[in-house]
């Protein structure tokens, strides 16, 4: 166990494993769902995919909203590339700033599970169908966030022709 957690990265750490333990914890206070783990071994990889959710979350939905909103203003993607190879500080403050956007997502997402849970009490037939719309959800996201990542590998790509 100890050879596994050596291997995480603070990236990891930050966004992905801190906020699936803390989604866990306060959806069991927040909610009538529970996710926490009784062994210790399972409860890491439940947590670490509780949190790659939350952050694909984050970047699929909230990032875009703050933009449209025009809350958040990106540079181009090859400034930033190139910038980085300038400054490796942009790289931490970067980790740093998507580890906001997940906490965001994390809130957002316990505001819906909570909704969510109000609509059910409502319509009871949707406790049947809680695990088919989990997964049609959970699908789409890692279908787009598969096409997200596919195009920032491109624009790599083409930044170092």
């Amino acid at each position: 166990m100890k050879q596994l957690l050596d291997k995480i990265s603070s990236y990891n750490l930050f966004n992905y494993l801190f906020p699936g333990i803390l989604f866990a914890v306060l959806s069991k206070e927040t909610t009538t769902y529970s996710f926490i783990q009784e062994n210790l071994i399972v409860g890491v990889f439940v947590y670490y995919f509780i949190g790659l959710v939350i952050s694909r979350f984050g970047s699929l939905l909230i990032e875009p909203f703050l933009k449209k909103l025009s809350i958040l203003k990106f540079t181009d993607y090859n400034e930033f590339i190139s910038a980085s190879k300038k400054d490796s500080k942009i790289e931490l403050l970067s980790e740093v700033n998507n580890m906001y956007r997940t906490l965001t997502s994390l809130f957002a997402l316990l505001l819906i599970l909570k909704l969510y849970e109000l609509i059910e009490s409502k319509f009871p037939v949707l406790k049947e169908w809680n695990v088919y719309i989990l997964l049609a959800l959970l699908l789409v996201m890692f279908l787009l966030s598969y096409r997200k990542q596919t195009n920032y590998i491109t624009e790599r790509i083409n930044s170092n022709r």
